[in-house]
């Protein structure tokens, strides 16, 4: 059987909440309430015993000292519904009272006997007889009373136990489904929501409660699911647009070569198919390198030296020959991650600084506390503080960038952000000493 068919089993679904709690509750007060009872009826009828044991002592100490003044016919004249022999040293019946006639009755102290059919409890002493000789007397109380209170007890139990248990049940179903009523109604508002309805949310009951902060949780979990839609949205419209323009451009570029052959020669129409494909190639990596990282993270279990990856696009930007570079703020910063995605993120930073450089860039890296600290300046126009958040949102080229051979795909700086924050630092931006825009990246160091 598959996990699938499993699941969607009925006969495999547990009882709802309702059911269990009700279940489990009538179970523990009935197992509480029948030990209680248990012990009850013990006690109870302990003491009915030793009540009826205390009445028969009594009757024999005074019993004892009228036999050993005036002999075994003392006990002639009892009559008040209990036993009473005087008794021998050898077990022969030497007188008795009324209802104690007929064989000897035992001599074992707190004895247990049935005598027409009724319980009885014996209690017994020895007596010096008048005359010499020793004796002993016995006396016997009914139970008969002590068990009947008994059997009424357990009659009163075995039907209170049950109605205090269904009861109790009854209440129980009752408080938990008026609790558990927001959390149906709070289903049945969410089973409704669709994905064109995110922005809908649930009602919240304002009492402070679990089920309170359930519907909190859940409608910031809504919220969460309407801005990661809103940005999926957005980031399928911007992909699209980014892809469809170099696609546009190579197919305007080979209908013009089609229509009018000697207007564009082969190198040209060549150039711009290469140009526009490695554009296009570009965005493509560049999507599924986000999507990795949206998806997987990245490796932290290698030792990288950020200065050696900055001193690498030192010598790569002195060679193109554009812009002046400042190294001398490179110190040693070494940190775990993977090599080639922190290569990305200097080279990404690099290439916008040269872009918007006016004269030069200046690279720097040095250790603060349990940071490594990267920073990339520009002496270009800067970045204002209402955009420093938003150049890291994908496909974001600000005004002065939008050209496409300034301002890029507009994924360079997202990449920067999503690699740095999945080796656990964070990337902001500041105003440089130039005047330009400084790219500080802080990660931590390797240990």
């Amino acid at each position: 059987m598959t996990a699938r068919t499993a699941a969607g089993d009925p006969r495999r679904r547990r009882a709802s909440i309702r059911t269990r709690a009700t279940a489990g509750a009538a179970i523990v007060v009935l197992v509480a309430l029948v030990l209680g009872a248990a012990a009850f009826v013990l006690v109870l009828r302990a003491s009915l015993v030793d009540g009826v044991r205390n009445t028969a002592s009594q009757t024999l100490d005074a019993l004892s000292s009228r036999v050993e003044a005036e002999g075994a016919a003392a006990v002639d004249d009892q009559d008040d519904d209990l036993l009473v022999q005087v008794q021998d040293s050898d077990g022969r019946v030497l007188a008795h009272g009324d209802d104690a006639g007929g064989a000897a009755l035992s001599t074992r102290d707190e004895s247990r006997v049935s005598r027409d059919d009724e319980p009885w409890l014996l209690v017994s002493d020895d007596v010096d007889l008048p005359g010499g000789g020793d004796g002993v007397i016995v006396v016997g109380a009914p139970l008969e009373d002590a068990d009947a209170a008994i059997r009424e007890v357990v009659v009163l139990l075995v039907v209170a136990v049950p109605v205090v248990v269904a009861l109790m049940g009854l209440v129980t179903w009752i408080v938990v489904g008026r609790a558990l009523r927001p959390v149906d109604s709070m289903r049945r508002e969410v089973d409704d929501i669709e994905a064109g309805r995110l922005h809908t949310r649930i009602d919240e009951p304002g009492s402070g409660d679990e089920v309170d902060r359930l519907a909190h949780t859940l409608n910031r979990m809504l919220g969460r699911l309407e801005r990661s839609q809103e940005v999926q949205h957005r980031f399928v419209a911007d992909a699209s647009h980014e892809l469809r323009s170099p696609l546009a451009t190579i197919r305007q570029h080979a209908e013009l070569a089609r229509a009018h052959p000697a207007a564009t020669d082969v190198g040209e129409l060549s150039d711009v198919v290469l140009d526009e494909g490695a554009r296009l190639q570009d965005l493509v990596e560049s999507l599924l390198l986000l999507t990795r990282l949206d998806e997987r993270g990245a490796e932290r279990d290698r030792t990288v030296d950020l200065d050696d990856l900055l001193l690498a696009e030192v010598a790569r930007v002195r060679g193109l020959g554009s812009v002046a570079v400042d190294a001398s703020g490179v110190g040693a910063a070494r940190v775990s991650g993977d090599e080639r995605l922190l290569a990305r993120v200097v080279r990404n930073l690099v290439d916008n600084a040269v872009r918007h450089a006016a004269h030069g860039i200046a690279l720097g890296a040095t250790v603060d506390g349990g940071d490594a600290v990267v920073t990339v300046d520009d002496d270009g126009v800067g970045i204002g503080l209402e955009d420093r958040g938003r150049v890291f949102e994908r496909f974001v080229r600000l005004d002065d960038g939008r050209a496409r051979d300034a301002g890029g795909s507009g994924l360079g700086l997202a990449i920067v952000h999503g690699i740095v924050a999945a080796h656990g630092g964070t990337v902001t931006i500041e105003d440089a000493p130039a005047g330009g825009a400084r790219f500080v990246v802080r990660l931590p160091v390797a240990l």
